[in-house]
């Protein structure tokens, strides 16, 4: 009798390499048991606990905190009790990319931004906004749930004794679930067929696996814990946020305990510009991490776009358009944002047009001299399964609302900006990012609202719940999963590896929709979170709704911005190209004109400097050494946030909110 398909790949297995593979049974359930814990646990500590965000940003402190208490502690217990019931580094690789991909999808990612605003519209409707009568009837029936008392108490809380309705949620989840779960597949797809290019071609550095790789790499044989816990500078590091963190920590218990800021701003041109400079550890020890030249551009492209827009007010030259929240808040500096972020996409296809060819013609033509066989999915599979969830996600869009003729260019912008931004995930490293413009504004602005009509513009502010605010998604996650799995040691079988994420995925989703649907009806949505509840909820149809009364035609001066961005872009990239000294990265440009990069730039400019000053008079040698510092300031900053959540939950405190970036 043969062997399962599914259990072939849950078996101890010797790799080629002769290492132990990373699909076992053991590896699978831990990693399940985790994504559906961080599905339930991160809109918990959001909405009931109100502490530190640890599912905000695509650096997934979360998941952090949680392979830190496993490889630190668990781990450890283990190897003490048995030897082998320790989990290996491929093993402990496979259930950080589950925890990782899981991270993306309960908070912002999707689930807790995504039931409000599709409720939000009837709960918010006023005779004052006129929304019943001017947006409720182009919303097809199977995108809400429709009974109105469900919807008041899922914001204000069930009656006593009521039980929660979940028939009316039946059809508005399954339709909502199946979309979001093909958009992960498309991403996940998009991935592979990027990995090889930007992980051995282009040799990207990818900042964010560099703490949890360097975690699990073992000792020797006999040695209990793992080197990364025995460096001293290390812990050091892991000293100064878990230090500071709890004195903020201890004030909100404590008021004779001074707080301790970490942020400020001051003003420039006659205070019409303001220059936040905003202290994260663990922005600063990813950004520690990177080139030179990449630190050097955000920093600096950053300072020079703030001149821009100095020079811009002083001088009255402004744009009235209108954008939503989640873009940058000049229109201006958003539309060249969007310019940058379409040509580096190009640009970056460009360079890997030959490999890019190498993966179509194994697609199509099955190519037996371009080898997929360590990729997560085959080429054929990748690049059709692609092409079928792009089209059915055109399909669902078309039906929605969205006309026919729009659904490639939404599509379009949409994957520019997963592409861009996971690209500057696995080269920058930045822990949060945002996108200039959201797909949503690029539509209305560049073909004006007239030619979306009603129906598109209603279920345009539906889809802010996933295509808006790109502060963490599965494409950066997938693509770090693919990083890691390829440095840790886990085989030549990846393939099993894409069911750990797609599992991932819907054990993160089922888990976080089941506890935020609970919570809200047991304490009142609008009680717990007042931005997913109140100005989450209501301020997509704030703003679509305002182009029913107030049609306006496409906004030329903004495509005019986004082609001066993108010959901006275009000409920083053929000067780096022909000018080797030229010390400013590109990417830097692109960053500057996200909302994020007023958070970002003082500590990357920190990290930039300390870099400069270690690499000249020390070397290689001493930056090598000095690495495990910095990762102290990441596995600190993140590590103390979740104790702290831990503590105040036991205690009762809340509102104890220590870190959000």
């Amino acid at each position: 009798m043969g062997i399962p398909v599914y259990e072939k790949y849950l078996v101890p297995e010797a790799s080629p390499e002769g290492s132990s593979s990373s699909f076992t049974a053991r590896a699978f359930i831990a990693g399940a048991v985790l994504a559906l814990f961080i599905g339930i646990a991160a809109p918990y500590a959001n909405m009931i606990i109100r502490g530190s965000y640890m599912a905000l940003n695509i650096s997934t402190p979360i998941a952090f905190f949680l392979f830190f208490l496993l490889v630190g502690v668990v781990n450890v217990a283990l190897r003490l009790m048995r030897a082998n019931w320790a989990l290996r580094p491929p093993e402990l690789a496979l259930v950080y990319i589950m925890m990782i991909v899981a991270s993306t999808v309960p908070t912002k990612g999707f689930t807790e931004a995504w039931l409000p605003k599709i409720t939000g519209p009837y709960y918010y409707a006023t005779p004052e906004n006129a929304w019943a009568t001017l947006a409720h009837p182009h919303i097809e029936s199977w995108l809400t749930p429709r009974d109105p008392m469900a919807i008041k108490y899922f914001f204000e809380g069930l009656p006593e004794g009521m039980e929660i309705p979940w028939s009316v949620w039946i059809e508005p989840l399954f339709h909502w679930g199946l979309f979001f779960l093909v958009l992960c597949f498309v991403m996940i797809c998009i991935a592979v067929i990027l990995h090889r290019q930007w992980a051995h071609n282009e040799r990207l550095i990818y900042p964010l696996i560099q703490v949890p790789l360097d975690m699990i790499k073992e000792g020797a044989a006999g040695s209990r814990l793992n080197p990364f816990f025995k460096n001293a500078a290390m812990w050091v590091g892991f000293a100064i946020p878990c230090f500071i963190t709890s004195v903020n920590g201890f004030n909100k218990y404590f008021n004779s305990i001074p707080a301790i800021e970490l942020a400020t701003r001051f003003g420039a041109f006659r205070e019409t510009v303001s220059i936040p400079i905003h202290l994260s550890f663990s922005m600063v020890g990813f950004s520690y991490l990177i080139n030179l030249d990449i630190a050097l551009g955000i920093w600096l492209f950053y300072l020079l776009g703030t001149l821009e827009q100095g020079i811009f007010n002083i001088l009255g030259i402004a744009s009235t358009e209108r954008l939503d929240i989640y873009a940058t808040a000049s229109p201006i500096i958003a539309h060249q944002g969007m310019g940058a972020f379409i040509v580096l996409v190009l640009a970056s296809a460009w360079v890997a047009r030959r490999h890019l060819r190498d993966v179509f013609k194994k697609a199509f033509k099955g190519n037996s001299a371009v080898d997929d066989s360590r990729e997560l999915l085959s080429y054929r599979t990748a690049v059709f399964g692609m092409i079928a969830g792009l089209i059915f996600m055109g399909i669902w869009l078309y039906k929605g609302g969205l006309q026919a003729w729009l659904v490639p260019v939404f599509l379009f912008a949409v994957f520019v900006l997963f592409i861009a931004l996971t690209r500057v995930v696995a080269e920058a490293g930045l822990a949060a990012v945002r996108a200039p413009l959201t797909p949503v504004s690029f539509l209305i602005s560049g073909v004006g609202s007239p030619a979306i009509g009603p129906a598109g513009l209603v279920f345009l502010g539906l889809n802010f719940s996933w295509a808006v605010n790109f502060r963490t998604f599965v494409m950066a996650a997938a693509a770090n999963g693919l990083k890691l799995s390829d440095e840790a040691g886990a085989g030549l079988r990846k393939r099993p590896l894409f069911w750990a994420m797609m599992l991932a995925v819907v054990l993160s989703l089922v888990g976080s929709t089941w506890i935020i649907l609970s919570m809200c009806y047991q304490h009142g949505g609008i009680n717990l979170d007042q931005w997913f509840f109140v100005g989450g909820a209501s301020s997509p149809f704030n703003f679509v709704v305002t182009y029913l009364t107030t049609p306006v035609e496409a906004n030329l001066s903004g495509w005019m911005w986004t082609g001066i961005g993108a010959a901006i872009m275009n000409l920083l990239i053929f000067i780096r190209q022909k000018l080797l000294w030229w010390p400013f990265h590109p990417l830097g440009f692109m960053i500057s004109t996200t909302w994020m990069a007023q958070f970002v730039w003082f500590n990357v400019f920190l990290a930039w400097l300390v870099k400069l000053v270690v690499l000249r008079y020390g070397g290689p040698r001493l930056y090598q050494a000095s690495r495990p510092f910095f990762y102290g300031l990441i596995l600190g900053h993140f590590s103390v946030a979740g104790m702290w959540l831990i503590v105040d939950y036991f205690t009762g405190m809340m509102d104890n909110h220590l870190m959000w970036l």
